[in-house]
């Protein structure tokens, strides 16, 4: 079987934000994103110091034509991070926007166009609830339905697809943050999932030594940097440290911190 030459493929990350998700690829890949793509001058800023190999296009994802980005040169990797504020459940009561929650049908003009052979799309794990909006808010009764006629329409143009749902730390990542990771291929070959390589400390994976235990974000935290009190006023804050920070706390905030010191302070 032909080995597959990265180098000669484009790497795409579409919805590139400071270049978290270019780094990993870099690292996975051994070889830096080529286009990067966000509407966001800051976000661009960032993206270029961090990928200053990458080209940049400061534009909105609709307004850029994927033939004329790529320049006749096949796509290995189309990576797509939408905006997941509009679908999180962190974001509470406040009333959602469909054009933003609309922002992955994106991947279908990548894929009627130029045809990456793998397409790599990552949410928050109620991205699967994606359906119709009313009046700012989600209609429960038709939840899924837009996900399902978007993986659909992806599916007719010759993708196969898998998704899962991963827990970073089951990873090596310091966090229990879980994300929908979605991956799309049509090429042929098969879709593989990274096996675990972490566990928590007290599982049987871990105390037979199959698996790591889970790391702890103290792991990567430098403890020597001052830090502004949780219980001082804004004032107190920008008098002692010169910095603004918003005081009191929101409500939930507050209520996770008790419920952080009663699980691994007080108990």
């Amino acid at each position: 079987m032909k080995q597959m030459n990265l180098l000669e493929e484009l790497i795409v990350d579409n919805f590139a934000g400071g270049g978290g998700a270019s780094t990993g690829i870099e690292l996975a890949t051994g070889r830096p994103v080529d286009i990067a793509i966000n509407h966001d001058p800051d976000a661009i800023a960032m993206h270029k110091a961090n990928h200053p190999y990458t080209t940049h296009y400061c534009e909105s994802v609709w307004d850029v034509d994927p033939k004329k980005v790529c320049r006749g040169r096949k796509v290995g990797l189309a990576w797509f991070s939408p905006d997941c504020k509009h679908f999180s459940k962190a974001k509470g009561g406040k009333p959602v926007d469909k054009n933003i929650r609309g922002l992955a049908w994106i991947v279908l003009k990548w894929a009627g166009t130029v045809r990456p052979r793998v397409i790599i799309l990552e949410n928050v794990e109620e991205f699967k609830t994606w359906g119709p909006v009313r009046k700012g808010k989600p209609v429960k009764s038709r939840a899924g339905e837009t996900f399902w006629k978007w993986k659909e329409q992806l599916e007719s143009l010759g993708y196969c697809i898998e998704h899962r749902e991963l827990v970073a730390a089951d990873y090596g990542a310091p966090t229990i943050r879980k994300r929908f990771f979605l991956i799309a291929r049509c090429d042929g070959k098969p879709i593989v999932f990274p096996e675990k390589t972490h566990a928590p400390a007290g599982s049987e994976e871990v105390k037979e030594g199959r698996k790591k235990p889970w790391r702890s974000a103290a792991e990567i935290i430098d403890w020597s940097l001052p830090c502004p009190s949780i219980f001082d006023t804004s004032a107190e804050i920008k008098e002692k440290y010169g910095i603004r920070a918003v005081r009191p706390l929101a409500e939930n905030t507050i209520k996770r911190i008790i419920r952080g010191l009663d699980k691994f302070v007080l108990n």
